[in-house]
């Protein structure tokens, strides 16, 4: 955990963030920001500053990543309509926390 990251802060439960879900890897919560009806993070545990810094060792994370963006999109019951996963890469892609997350979006009618 970096003690200065608000995502290790919030998948460390230090903060007030409502948790949608949990596992021993991750959690998931919804963005204070939203740009869908549906607009959540998914984001390890384990502290990766980004998709750049991902190791060998971190195949699972992202793996775990990926399939929690599509539990949780039939979950909010947007799995058939369609949803979007992505990750923001550094700042001139959209990064704004440097602490890796996936972003899943949707529920668009």
């Amino acid at each position: 955990m970096e003690p200065d990251c608000l995502f290790c802060k919030i998948a460390h439960k230090q903060t007030d963030t409502e948790i949608l879900h949990e596992t021993d890897a991750l959690v998931v919560f919804k963005d204070i920001n939203p740009h869908a009806p549906v607009h959540l993070l998914i984001v390890p545990k384990k502290h990766i500053r980004s998709v750049n810094d991902l190791g060998a060792d971190d195949h699972d994370v992202v793996s775990k990543l990926i399939f929690s963006a599509r539990d949780m999109a039939k979950q909010m019951g947007i799995n058939e309509s369609g949803y979007r996963i992505f990750f923001n890469v550094e700042k001139g892609g959209g990064q704004m926390i440097f602490h890796i997350h996936l972003h899943m979006i949707g529920g668009w009618r």
